[in-house]
């Protein structure tokens, strides 16, 4: 499905704000179904990094224990004398914090199926300074720069004959760390690269910007951002009401 990047943005905006305002675990479930089926619909591939994701369900299996044992309430589904490893309260916060990530991680991968220069040049016709917009495409052009550097590294421990599925956890959270300041100094270097190649283009240097190509909002544009719009008003008032 085609689309202005502005339209994927209020889609994106009013899916967040309701995961953000949310706190019930079925209301939540509800608003992922929407995320998700909005995912398949841009085809944004978000089921493919859910897949890639699993091998981290073990944090949510620690954020269970973490809300049973310093949240109050609940019963006790599993104790340990006077210890509650797990409860109804702590299970069901867990829950929605899950709930909460997938539903911003959904949501966010809407707008990786857009061009970083429409979404630019989208936010700079709706009078947003350009700085600004820049800023927000240099983000995004960084995650994937990120997952590349993560990808590097990992290859270059299996060229020196380090298998980390047959390692233990210890040894392997070790390796984890050795690799971490690494890979936050490589990016750094490249956004100081990036921020001098910016500089000498001369960025700021004129304050009105010019633009061969102008992004023009359609009927299905308008039509789905006041369906959206209207939708999640409607919703945040039937849950607070």
């Amino acid at each position: 499905m085609q689309c202005d990047p502005r339209t994927k943005l209020i889609m994106v905006m009013c899916i967040s704000s309701m995961a953000v305002l949310f706190n019930d675990a079925l209301w939540l479930l509800c608003v992922l179904c929407v995320a998700v089926m909005m995912s398949v619909l841009f085809k944004s591939g978000s089921l493919m990094i859910f897949w890639k994701l699993k091998r981290f369900a073990w944090i949510f299996v620690f954020m269970i224990f973490i809300q049973s044992i310093f949240t109050d309430g609940g019963e006790g589904l599993v104790t340990l004398g006077n210890l509650t490893i797990v409860s109804t309260v702590g299970l069901a916060n867990s829950a929605s914090i899950f709930l909460r990530i997938s539903i911003i991680i959904t949501s966010a991968t809407v707008m990786t199926t857009s061009n970083s220069r429409d979404i630019v040049q989208g936010l700079y016709q709706w009078k947003i300074p350009y700085e600004l917009a820049f800023m927000v495409s240099v983000a995004i052009r960084f995650l994937p720069m990120l997952k590349e550097e993560v990808i590097d590294m990992m290859t270059a421990i299996q060229l020196r004959g380090i298998n980390l599925k047959k390692i233990p956890k210890g040894t392997k959270i070790k390796i984890y760390s050795y690799l971490i300041m690494p890979m936050i100094a490589s990016v750094i270097l490249k956004a100081k690269e990036l921020a001098i190649a910016v500089e000498m283009r001369g960025l700021r240097a004129c304050s009105n910007r010019t633009s061969y190509r102008q992004l023009k909002l359609g009927y299905r544009d308008y039509v789905s951002m006041v369906i959206f719009c209207f939708s999640t008003g409607a919703v945040i008032f039937k849950y607070f009401s």
